[in-house]
This record gives structure tokens, sequence and C-alpha cells, in this order.
């Protein structure tokens, strides 16, 4: 049986949900790659959910589609923003799984934000 990490790491989408501080649930979409023990995604960096995961790094997480609609069984996780380093990692990642859509997309936000416009994001699964 595989473990909530390879799930959740072999598909293209996660619905990552993310927590305002009245304890709204926020969902939403995004890439996601698998990084050792913990699942990466990337993101824009001044973005509500690095904001929300800033205040309260408590997520949930279930495969989704492109349009954010779930598919699979929530996992509770612990999300971490990752530094430069770590964020350059996640680009990488994205770029090996993802191919040419990718680097293309990675190329694109660089270019428009800088280097530093995007970070990582490290979740931690519980269990």
């Amino acid at each position: 049986m595989a473990s909530d990490v390879d799930r959740l790491a072999a598909g293209k989408y996660v619905l990552v949900t993310t927590f305002r501080k009245n304890g709204t649930p926020v969902p939403t979409p995004v890439w996601v790659v698998r990084d050792g023990d913990e699942v990466v995604i990337w993101t824009a960096a001044n973005t509500g959910k690095v904001k929300r995961i800033r205040n309260n790094g408590a997520v949930e997480l279930a495969e989704c589609d492109l349009r954010g609609r779930p598919h699979g069984a929530v996992v509770k996780g612990t999300a971490r923003i990752l530094d430069e380093a770590g964020s350059e990692r996640t680009r990488r990642l994205i770029k090996s799984k993802f191919g040419l859509l990718g680097w293309v997309t990675i190329l694109g936000s660089t270019i428009r934000r800088g280097k530093k416009g995007t970070i990582g994001i490290a979740i931690t699964l519980a269990g």
C-alpha cells in the first residue's frame, strides 16, 4: 500500500487548504512534487496562502484536478516556508516532474517576479 506522500506526490495537483485566523478554510489547487519524506509546492511569495501559513502552519491536503475538485482522502500536515536554497530546489523538482511546461512556467515567473518572487513550501504529513 502506498504512503500518503507517495499518493499525493504521484498526481499533478493537490488541494492545499490553509486556515485564516478565524479558522475559515481556504482551499487552493497547486502543483505538487515529492522531496524525500515531504511534499513540496511552489507559489508566488505574496499570496494569501503564504501569509496564512506564516500565521498557522496547519494544512490539509487532498488529491485534486486542475480546477481544485478533490478526488482523494484528506490528509493533515504542517507546512513551512522554505529558504532561498529550498525554494530553488523546489523549482528544480517542478521542472523535472513537469518537463517543458514546468520549465516554461518557472522561467516566465522568474522573468515576471524575479527569483525572490516565488517560494517553495514543504509539507510534512501527519501520522
